[in-house]
């Protein structure tokens, strides 16, 4: 068999990092339509992760954010976004590069995807709370979704 030379599989993780990215720019953009609503799991310490530290004290790893009610200022770019989320009714500015998400679920249609999770590495880390859900909660909560696993796309 011939050796993959255009890289297929971080071809299509790119293309569905650009779905994640899509519709948080539509979010952005229109606001969250009807019941739609996001889970968005990543690596908390990956390059470019702005995070509070006592945040990244509580979740070293990883964390679930849950964009429905309580955020505001999303701001959607190439390579991450931001937005200020609420937590005890205080408001804190998270920035996440698209490169450390891990999970993407939108509930409300049942959609989900999971990623390969980046490398950890120092992030960036700020001073007050932020909206979370751990994320053995949010599983608890979310709806059965059809998850899309790279790995199937990849050799073995």
């Amino acid at each position: 068999m011939a050796q993959d030379i255009f890289g297929y599989p971080k071809m299509v993780e790119t293309a569905l990092r650009g779905v994640v990215r899509e519709a948080l720019a539509r979010a952005a953009h229109e606001g969250l339509p009807a019941d739609h609503h996001f889970y968005v799991t990543f690596r908390t310490r990956a390059a470019g992760a702005v995070v509070p530290k006592y945040l990244l004290a509580r979740y070293p790893e990883e964390m679930t954010i849950v964009l429905q009610h309580q955020f505001r200022g999303l701001e959607v770019a190439d390579d991450a976004f931001s937005v200020s989320v609420s937590f005890q009714s205080r408001w804190d500015r998270l920035t996440i590069p698209f490169a450390a998400v891990t999970t993407f679920a939108d509930p409300s249609v049942n959609f989900g995807l999971q990623f390969e999770a980046p490398p950890a590495q120092p992030a960036e880390v700020t001073g007050l709370p932020a909206q979370i859900a751990p994320p053995e909660r949010a599983e608890q909560e979310r709806p059965a979704a059809e998850i899309v696993t790279l790995d199937k796309f990849r050799k073995r």
